[in-house]
């Protein structure tokens, strides 16, 4: 890999952005790289959570301008080559937002565009006290496309049209009052809070983590009338499934069930 540093730890496959000269910018090889790893470990069978986090003391400065214009020189023989590389971010947090896979990001100093939209996606955001949250694009004459439809996602229409049409910029602070990240710790506990939120998530079955993760989603669109035989009918084959077997055997014989790490 050019741009990524992967490290398996059991089940954890920890996944580093990796250019602290650029304050790791979000290029395209970025970006295919980060969904090589994910679809590679959703089929790999044996991993249950991803790590983000990045070098260098940054989480994502944004978009690497180098492809933007390298993008732009190319619109003569290719129009579509700016709305490819943009799209490339976009495509990038869905894969993120619709794994089955448990995800967690550790935001370090500047999180802007792909990378806010990652931190956006992710299902539990850990903060360091010295982390920025900016969305310059529109005092740079850019619209945050990609991030906009995410920070919508995450804060509700209200807050995310307010930090887009103002630039806005947030401390670890303002960004965990506003649930934009789920925790805030100083940058020499961060480890230590990743290590206990990896064996909370760890305790939990892979299997009902994703079905789980699945309903919630429709949650978000479905009203929840709509979805009470749905869910029933999720719950009963969980409950009849290995995983929810194995977890009443575990409980009846006062253990830990088997996919808990010993």
């Amino acid at each position: 890999m050019q741009t990524l540093i992967a490290r398996h730890d059991g089940p954890v496959l920890h996944l580093t952005l990796n250019r602290p000269e650029v304050r790791n910018a979000m290029s395209m090889t970025m970006a295919r790289e980060l969904r090589t790893q994910l679809a590679h470990a959703e089929a790999d069978g044996s991993t249950r959570v991803v790590v983000l986090r990045g070098a260098g003391g940054h989480f994502c400065a944004g978009a690497d301008f180098q492809d933007l214009a390298a993008a732009r020189a190319r619109l003569a023989e290719d129009w579509n080559a700016l709305k490819d590389a943009d799209a490339a971010i976009g495509e990038l947090c869905q894969a993120f937002a619709d794994t089955g896979l448990a995800t967690v990001a550790v935001l370090e100093g500047t999180v802007m565009g792909g990378g806010f939209g990652l931190a956006c996606v992710v299902d539990v955001a850990l903060a360091g006290t010295g982390a920025v949250f900016r969305l310059p694009e529109a005092s740079q004459g850019l619209v945050p496309a990609q991030i906009a439809p995410r920070l919508v996602e995450r804060l509700g229409h209200a807050e995310a049209k307010r930090l887009a049409i103002t630039g806005g910029s947030l401390n670890a602070e303002a960004a965990l009052a506003l649930r934009l990240v789920h925790e805030v710790h100083a940058a020499g506990a961060l480890d230590h809070a990743l290590a206990d939120m990896l064996a909370s998530i760890l305790k939990c079955a892979p299997g009902a983590v994703a079905a789980t993760k699945t309903l919630m989603a429709r949650a978000r669109l479905e009203a929840a009338s709509a979805l009470v035989q749905p869910a029933a009918e999720i719950f009963a084959a969980a409950l009849l499934g290995a995983e929810g077997t194995e977890g009443l055997l575990a409980a009846q014989g006062q253990r830990k069930p088997g996919w808990v790490p010993q």
